[in-house]
């Protein structure tokens, strides 16, 4: 079955979808082998740990690209993916979901910002009309082969425009072919709360630990009528993190052995990545 179809039948499942964030096939690997049904690829992590930058637009399509292919290809979850604008006007789009499509992804998603983008939680972003993202959602749609791939619509407006103008802007969205409506950024309880009550489509929030949407627990937000919840930074930030601990514990100690029940060792990280298979192989073919 494709990975496309996979994540409508989740769409058509009861309850709420959970999908942690991940920058790298790896992350792939272990949200499949910990037991989640999907992985969201935050453009934020790529940027970050592919590039070495913010996420502000600096990084392009064909980076974003290469990332979304060998993570779609190593792991059997449907793997949803931030294509940031689509990388361009309507145009573009076309090209865009022609490639991510041929890369094996089952959702993308798209925001209705100017390029270069900023992380939706940063200051000082910038929107398109909400006609010009209708025609861009309208292209993607069109554009595709397969059926069952997946357009997120996301818009950024609540922070920029205001919560009214959010909801117009998604309800056009909806009506231009969105499959699922991202809302970005609500500030309050009473934002989040009041979404799903106006919109009469499967709806995505996103919980950013530190940044502007207060953080409840994933059972809060099905209960407020959300459909797909997104972790999207959670695993970028903690391997940085435990990257600096380890460093720091290898340039202050001269060894890494104090830290060593905190990482996985030579053989368990072989084992997490394959190899036993490949060796597998090996014995098939010789020759």
């Amino acid at each position: 079955m494709r990975n496309t179809t996979k994540f409508r039948k989740l769409m058509e499942r009861e309850g709420m979808i959970v999908a942690p964030g991940g920058f790298s096939p790896l992350c792939g690997i272990i949200a499949e082998k910990v037991g989640f049904d999907c992985l969201y690829l935050s453009g934020y992590g790529v940027a970050a740990f592919k590039c070495g930058y913010p996420d502000v637009g600096l990084m392009t399509m064909n980076e974003s690209l290469e990332n979304a292919r060998f993570t779609a290809r190593i792991t059997n979850i449907p793997v949803i993916v931030d294509i940031d604008n689509g990388y361009g006007n309507a145009i573009n789009m076309t090209r865009t979901i022609s490639d991510f499509e041929q890369a094996g992804v089952a959702a993308v998603q798209i925001e209705d910002q100017v390029w270069p983008k900023r992380c939706g939680h940063m200051e000082g972003k910038e929107l398109i009309s909400a006609e010009e993202m209708c025609a861009k959602i309208r292209a993607a749609a069109e554009s595709r082969t397969d059926p069952d791939l997946v357009i997120i619509a996301r818009t950024d407006a609540n922070t920029v425009l205001g919560f009214e103008e959010a909801m117009r802007r998604l309800k056009m969205y909806r009506k231009a072919g969105a499959d699922i409506l991202f809302f970005e950024s609500p500030v309050s309880l009473e934002e989040m709360r009041q979404a799903p009550a106006l919109i009469d489509a499967p709806l995505m929030i996103n919980m950013s630990e530190g940044a502007k949407t207060p953080i409840l627990r994933n059972d809060q937000l099905e209960e407020m009528g959300y459909k797909l919840a997104i972790w999207p930074s959670s695993a970028t930030w903690t391997a940085a993190k435990q990257i600096e601990i380890i460093y720091r514990e290898l340039k202050k100690s001269g060894t890494t052995k104090e830290e060593a029940d905190r990482m996985y060792i030579f053989h368990e990280f072989n084992e997490l990545i394959g190899l036993p298979h490949i060796m597998e192989l090996y014995d098939r073919y010789k020759y």
